[in-house]
């Protein structure tokens, strides 16, 4: 309308038309008819458009008749096909029925004689006018001149793939608004598989809502068009980082584009954000694409050991980083989601030599920067690491022995109902919603989904606590749920949700697949699809999402832990907290760290029997972190049983040992600095570190058994201090005390017996310091005294302890002397390394 309140020309163009239900299509057939000479084509398929409510028609086309411009002219080819044989025969002798099931066009024939019928009618009335009665039958028969007329009317419509914008693949944005984004309907003929590139852009008849995928928005009958054909005037923001800005202009790029395109479109950077303004949105797509393309640069850095050599981390990261060279392929998820999501490209380059990996980054600056940031944050997780697991590592599910299966039936149900993927829809429907739902069935419902639609590994809490336990505290609940929620503010400032610590199960620990990409909005489709809702929060090394925050039955937190991170997890706090479900073991358990094998020697009987009567067994030693925990665990009327042990993985086939850093905070290193602070009060603690040497341990053990046996079962085993210097530090750890190297200046046995102190400063005479770092090195160790023979006078003549004694204690000098002579006796436990 013109402000007069009259028609414009165009308005009175419009308005001699037929009636085509809206708008937008009204105006893409004027444009067929006066501009694109393809008013017939517009008005066939207006015809079969205007009978279709959803796009299960295009489920039922043959292949043959699936064109690759798109939905809109596969729709055309029909009405074509049928139109072509009814005009070519006389009206009573067309058989419409015949020719549905020649075509193949049977279950969707019903469809096709409305829209003849609708066609027959339009073109009835075209016949009423002078202006348009030619043009009405005016046919191309190509997708250009179609296009471009659907474009007249549905230019709000046009939507560009976010791979093109360096956002998620697969994804769509409406060009006018990229925040406004949506997925192609899963029956259009231009769905590609993930493996493929997604059509650049289309245009599409609607935008649909469906409610069983999170409200997303769906595109439904949708054509692939070209850049050129876009002539609407369109106006874009392009959001730049710092370091992008500065690449555009220390390289002059910017002003280049002005000056090539300033006759079609204006340009202005802004401080962080460059605007595109042009008549032709075509040439404001391309030239966008063309600003992006130089804003992708190249990052280049190394993964490579930078701890202080001769410090454990040194040593353990140096293998780790070894392992990583030779199964690069860990980071496949990674690669996967920063290319799916971001359009950074990850190249890696193992270098076994020097032990490193070189990682080239293509992509934005920013998207760079934080994906560099993400490889930083495994590093400072394989820094802490001992022994990078290998993929599969652990104990494979299996099933409970025959009495423990008949003593808890209940866990076999348990665990099928997140692990067996049979399970059906209506049951996962009345987990979540039907009568007896409540926080928990819910909790399993999404399990479920994370383990058998997506390959995720649960772990953790939730199998400990329910699963096994069946354990709630409703006493602990109020009638606000919300209040359960707990934020804590991480190193980004973002605030990162989790549970009341009176909450119990309180969340889902799950590590996600090495074999494929997680992509996290499907997941959260799944979720939608039951009714579950929940929101997510990214951290460099998982997803953590905030689930049923509103819901009354309560909420819960899920960490999806990216699986090259998984690998660095190689300790366990609690015997409890060690147990895995995976997808199709429906009665089965497993361990995500083997703590079967000897010293340890806990089996999964154990493990269920503690659950079931609430009792645990600590695995590492007692920080401020583990502390917290025990004490969380005691608060829930659990029981600790013994004295906290140090679970260290065993180290890889190559090497006889592996050291852990003693946390300074634990109750052993306080007690051992307390000690060595005896020395002197020059005496600087450096580090402490626990050894794993499991050939040293199997024959240590196998010694303390044999001579408990000798001693009416006990052994007599205690803690005592060993100081060397030189090249037997190193072959202490490597080899033990080894008999072969017992030293020619002993009091009680010439080249016979290694000595022992249970006071430091005795210990510290036979040091040495380092020339090249300073330090000095006293071992703790276990020592297997069995049946001490006390002498207060040395013997150089002793080869081995008396008869009927298995070690001697040495009481003639300042501080006692203890000796054993077998190999097997002392275990090194703890190294000590310090300066004086």
């Amino acid at each position: 309308m013109a402000s007069s309140n009259q028609f414009t020309q165009h308005g009175a163009c419009l308005a001699k038309l037929p009636d085509f239900g809206s708008l937008a299509m009204s105006k893409a057939v004027l444009a067929a008819l006066e501009t694109y000479h393809c008013g017939r084509d517009l008005i066939c398929l207006s015809s079969i458009l205007s009978v279709l409510n959803t796009t299960n028609v295009l489920k039922g086309l043959p292949q043959s008749m699936k064109n690759p411009d798109g939905d809109f002219m596969s729709l055309l080819n029909i009405m074509n096909d049928v139109l072509l044989v009814k005009q070519s025969v006389q009206a009573d002798q067309f058989d419409p029925d015949h020719f549905f099931k020649a075509k193949g066009l049977s279950c969707i024939g019903h469809i096709i004689k409305q829209a003849l019928d609708r066609y027959t009618g339009l073109q009835a009335q075209f016949n009423q006018l002078n202006d348009y009665r030619q043009k009405a039958q005016t046919r191309s028969g190509k997708w250009e001149p179609v296009a471009k007329s659907l474009l007249a009317g549905y230019s709000d419509n046009i939507f560009v793939s976010m791979k093109e914008l360096q956002e998620k693949t697969h994804q769509y944005g409406r060009y006018k608004n990229t925040t406004d984004l949506a997925l192609l309907d899963l029956q259009s003929t231009l769905v590609r598989p993930i493996s493929e590139a997604p059509v650049c852009v289309v245009l599409a008849r609607d935008v649909r809502y469906s409610t069983a995928v999170r409200s997303t928005a769906i595109l439904s009958f949708v054509g692939e068009i070209k850049p050129s054909w876009i002539e609407c005037p369109i106006t874009r923001n392009i959001e730049i980082s710092e370091g992008e800005v500065a690449h555009l202009r220390s390289n002059n790029l910017l002003e280049r584009f002005k000056s090539k395109f300033s006759k079609l479109i204006h340009i202005i950077l802004g401080s962080r954000k460059i605007s595109l303004d042009g008549k032709s949105g075509g040439n404001v797509f391309n030239v966008e694409l063309a600003i992006r393309k130089q804003i992708v640069t190249s990052m280049t850095f190394e993964l490579k050991n930078e701890c202080e050599p001769g410090t454990s981390n040194h040593m353990n990261l140096s293998r780790n980083l070894d392992s990583i060279t030779k199964m690069p392929y860990i980071f496949n998820p990674m690669k996967w989601r920063w290319e799916a999501r971001k359009q950074v490209k990850i190249t890696i380059n193992a270098n076994s030599t020097k032990k490193t990996c070189e990682i080239t980054l293509e992509g934005r600056d920013s998207e760079n920067r934080n994906c560099h940031d993400e490889f930083q944050s495994f590093m400072s997780w394989l820094k802490h690491t001992a022994v990078i697991r290998l993929p599969h590592s652990g104990v494979l599910p299996r099933l409970l022995h025959p009495k423990m299966r008949k003593a808890y039936p209940d866990i076999e149900k348990n665990v099928a109902r997140i692990t067996d993927s049979k399970r059906t829809m209506v049951d996962l429907y009345n987990s979540v919603k039907g009568r007896d739902a409540k926080r928990e069935t819910r909790m399993e419902a999404v399990a479920w989904i994370a383990v058998c639609k997506f390959n995720c590994k649960l772990e953790g809490g939730f199998v400990r606590d329910w699963v096994i336990g069946n354990n709630e505290e409703p006493q602990q609940r109020t009638n606000n749920p919300t209040s359960w929620i707990k934020y804590q503010t991480n190193s980004k400032g973002q605030l990162i949700p989790y549970m009341d610590k009176d909450i119990v199960p309180s969340d889902l620990d799950c590590h996600l697949p090495l074999d494929r990409y997680f992509d996290i909005d499907k997941f959260r489709d799944e979720l939608y699809k039951v009714g579950i809702t929940c929101e997510i929060i990214r951290e460099d090394w998982r997803y953590v999402l905030l689930i049923d925050k509103d819901e009354p039955t309560g909420p819960f937190t899920m960490d999806l832990i990216e699986p090259h991170v998984t690998l660095a997890h190689d300790r366990i706090d609690l015997d409890v907290s060690n147990l895995s479900l995976e997808k199709d073991y429906p009665r089965e358990i497993g361990m995500r760290i083997d703590i079967t094998q000897s010293p340890y020697s806990i089996e999964l009987e154990t493990i269920i029997e503690n659950i079931k009567s609430k009792n645990f067994q600590v695995l590492r030693p007692l920080d401020a972190l583990v502390n917290s925990r025990v004490k969380k665990m005691e608060q829930r009327k659990w029981t600790q049983l013994g004295e906290p042990s140090n679970f260290i993985p065993r180290p890889y086939d190559k090497y006889n040992f592996v050291l852990v850093p003693l946390p300074r905070l634990s109750t052993l290193y306080q007690a051992l600095s307390k000690t060595m602070n005896t020395i002197g009060p020059s005496v600087k603690i450096v580090s402490m570190d626990e050894i794993k040497n499991p050939f040293l341990e199997d024959t240590y053990e196998g010694m303390k058994k044999i001579i408990a046996r000798q001693c009416k079962g006990n052994p007599n085993e205690q803690k005592r201090y060993h100081g060397t210097k030189g090249d037997a530090i190193n072959g202490i750890l490597e080899n033990g005390f080894d008999d072969r190297f017992f030293s020619s200046a002993g009091a009680w046995g010439k080249r016979h017996g290694a000595y022992f102190a249970d006071d430091p400063r005795k210990s510290h005479n036979y040091t040495a310091v380092d020339p090249i770092n300073k330090t000095r090195v006293i071992f703790y160790n276990k020592v297997i005294l069995g049946k001490e023979s006390i002498m207060n006078q040395a013997d150089r003549t002793l080869t081995a302890a008396p008869q009927d004694f298995h070690s001697v204690r040495g009481t003639q000098f300042q501080y006692p002397e203890y000796i054993v002579y077998r190999f097997a006796q002392a275990l090194p436990y703890i190294k000590i390394t310090y300066t004086k």
